[in-house]
This record gives C-alpha cells, sequence and structure tokens, in this order.
C-alpha cells in the first residue's frame, strides 16, 4: 500500500487509479463525483457511500491508516474502494491488504460504475501488484456472491492465473421484490403463527393506544436518533456494552450517518409506539434498486408481545415500492426473527487473492493451501447470533 499522500498511475486512454489518504479527498468535487458514483454503482453498497463512508472514517480511523483507491475515467469517478494494510490474518503474524471495514459496516462491496467492474479490478489488481509494500495477499470481506462485482473478479483472476479463493461464505435474510405485503406474509409465515401474531397485536392495544409511524423526512431526527438508542442501551446490547450509546464513535456515527442519510432522502424510520412510548424502532438506508434495513432496537419489557416482530410485519411495504427491488437484512446468519418473515437469502462471502512477483504469490499459495485445510477440517460451528434481537 501506498504511504505516499498521493499516488496516481496513469492506464490506457484517459482510465486512470489513485490510492489516496482519505483526508485529502473530501472536497466538494470529489463529494460531488462519488455521490454521482453511488447514484451509478453496478451495486448498491450504503456503506461505501460518502454520506456513511465519511463519518465511518473519521470516528474509527483517527491515525490516517485507510487509503481510498479510486478509479477514473477523465474526470468521471468510476470506482472507490477504502483499503489498509494489516499486520495480521486472524490468529497468524501475516501483514495484508484488505478492504477496509468496521463493525457497524455490513457489505464490503467497492462502488464500480456500471460497466466499469473489469477495470476497476484490473487496475486495482495490477496497482497492487506494484505497490503492495510487506503485504502478502490482498483479502477481501464482504463481497456479495454471484453479483456482478464478484463475478467480475473471479473471471478476472482466473484468466491472468491470479490464485483467488472464497474462503468464507455465509447467508443472511433477504427481501425481495415480486409479491404484494400481503401475499409475502403469508407465503413466508405460516398460518399458526400468523395467528398468534394477531393475539399478540390486540392484546398489546388493550393496554393503550398503539400507533405505527413511517418517517422519510429530516422532521424529529435528532430527537428520534436519541430515542432509539436509549431503546436499544436497555436492552441487552446495552447489558453487553455493544449499545450504539455505549461508545462516543457509534454514537456520534449513527447521528451523522441518519442526519446525512435524511438530507439525500435515503434514509426511513419506523416506530410501533404504545401511548406514545417506543416498543420497536428501525432504521432502513435506501439506494435503489436496494434498501439495507440497517438498525432496530425493541422494548424487552413487552418482549411477549414480539413487536419487534410486528414492526417487521409493517415493513414488508418495501415491497410496494417501485424502485426498490431488494432489501438486504444486514442480519446475522440464522437471525430467528428476521428469517422466520424474509424467505429470501444473501450470500456474502471472502474472498483471498495473490498479488505481487512470482516469490510473493509462492508463499501465498502454500498459506491459502493450508488456511482451506483447516477451514474444510474445522468442525461447523452453530451460527452467531450474539447481535440478533428479538426472538420470533
Amino acid at each position: 500500500m501506498a504511504t505516499r499522500a498521493l499516488h496516481a498511475v496513469k492506464g490506457a486512454g484517459d482510465i486512470h487509479h489513485q490510492f489516496s489518504g482519505w483526508r485529502t479527498v473530501t472536497d466538494a468535487a470529489f463529494i460531488s463525483a462519488w455521490d454521482d458514483l453511488a447514484a451509478h454503482a453496478a451495486e448498491p453498497n450504503i456503506f461505501s457511500e460518502s454520506w456513511f463512508l465519511r463519518p465511518a472514517l473519521e470516528q474509527f480511523d483517527a491515525k490516517d491508516k485507510v487509503r481510498l483507491f479510486t478509479l477514473w475515467d477523465g474526470d468521471q469517478l468510476c470506482g472507490l474502494m477504502p483499503l489498509a494494510t494489516l499486520p495480521r490474518y486472524g490468529r497468524w503474524p501475516i501483514p495484508h491488504v484488505q478492504n477496509w471495514l468496521h463493525h457497524n459496516a455490513f457489505l464490503g462491496s467497492p462502488l464500480v460504475r456500471k460497466g466499469y467492474a473489469d477495470c476497476f479490478w484490473r487496475e486495482l489488481l495490477a496497482g497492487l501488484d506494484t505497490d503492495c509494500g510487506q503485504a502478502l495477499f490482498f483479502h477481501i470481506n464482504g463481497l456479495t456472491i454471484g453479483g456482478e462485482v464478484a463475478r467480475t473478479l473471479e473471471v478476472i483472476c482466473d484468466a491472468q492465473r491470479r490464485r483467488c479463493a472464497l474462503v468464507q461464505q455465509t447467508d443472511r435474510a433477504l427481501l425481495e421484490h415480486g409479491l404484494t405485503p400481503a401475499a409475502y406474509y403469508e407465503q413466508a409465515v405460516r398460518s399458526k403463527k400468523r395467528k398468534e401474531l394477531r393475539r399478540q397485536k390486540n392484546r398489546l392495544a388493550e393496554e393503550g393506544a398503539l400507533t405505527f409511524t413511517r418517517d422519510d423526512s429530516s422532521t424529529g431526527l435528532a430527537e428520534w436518533t436519541e430515542e432509539f438508542m436509549a431503546l436499544e442501551k436497555r436492552g441487552w446490547k446495552g447489558r453487553n456494552g455493544s449499545a450504539l450509546a455505549s461508545f462516543p464513535e457509534t454514537r456520534a456515527l449513527f447521528s451523522e450517518v441518519l442526519a446525512g442519510a435524511a438530507a439525500l432522502g435515503k434514509v426511513e424510520r419506523l416506530d410501533l409506539r404504545l401511548e406514545g412510548r417506543p416498543l420497536a424502532m428501525l432504521v432502513n438506508f435506501h439506494s435503489p434498486p436496494g434498501s439495507f434495513s440497517f438498525k432496530t432496537a425493541f422494548d424487552e419489557d413487552f418482549a411477549r408481545y414480539s413487536p419487534g416482530v410486528l414492526l417487521q410485519i409493517e415493513n414488508l411495504a418495501l415491497l410496494d415500492r417501485a424502485d426498490i427491488k431488494w432489501c438486504d437484512s444486514c442480519a446475522a446468519q440464522g437471525h430467528p426473527m428476521i428469517d422466520s418473515i424474509w424467505t429470501g437469502r444473501r450470500s456474502i462471502g471472502r474472498y483471498s487473492i495473490s498479488i505481487g512477483g512470482a516469490g510473493r504469490r509462492t508463499i501465498f499459495g502454500a498459506f491459502l493451501k493450508a488456511e482451506l485445510a483447516r477451514s474444510a477440517a474445522r468442525e461447523v460451528q452453530a451460527p452467531d447470533i450474539s447481535d440478533s434481537g428479538e426472538e420470533s
């Protein structure tokens, strides 16, 4: 990874790439180009859009270790991926270049303009071949398996006889367009469970005025944000120290990304209230044709009424939106609540890829063989549902 502030390499014609310190590319013109790239991306990824990634870098990269790889066609930004060189790979002290993620980023796909996936990977891999520092290999976490971006990477690596292996895969709930909300709910949830949920909702309504609100404006956003973080912190995440409000960095990130998304018309807030008291709250971020169900919280004192499930039933209204074709749950594999409502699945993978010269690639080949053998021999473990929230 280049350590200088800006490393630009010209390619054929007007195509060129840059490795830049992220603080050097935050002017208004770059942000405008970044937003235009997001609007024309082959695969939406809100976690790599300017309004989300910039606040994340501000909060979690105080030492300026992250560099942005950008692909340009003349003055048009055609690709962007945050990168960092890490000294360890799991338990192994092996330096490697990896796409940069944080604990609240649930997808690692780069932003790539439609039609530029082939060029993006060729330029990035060529750049890492010549300027990879001490890194032994390139690791990408959070690619959508079967998507255009991952498929193009696999094709290019095969054509270049470059080792590229899928080293881990998880599947998480996905809501896909095709049925009306009512038809989807009836198909996805068995009749006995639907009857039980109707009973719970009726019993909950006996406690007082039950209201549902959906809001995509900025009205009351700051107050709503504070309510969400307070509700989440009162639950198991607060007890575990993993709530957004548990740390000043995640508190600031949540507030900033909601405000940034609202300014662009990309946020949707849902809540279920009893006499004005929030029982369940949900944040969706939209980046058509996709959407991302980012965070949800519910009042554990009312868990017997399944308020989080009741709110997710209301969230099925996403299926009525002509501009939204799918919504990523951003949930852990095996999530006991959302998996029982959303029937689609999205496969997310981690890839390890060779870079550098022949010697480096030989060493990586031996390491990769050992890693894959270890993964194959590892006993299958139960999915991690520590961030699962409410039971169904």
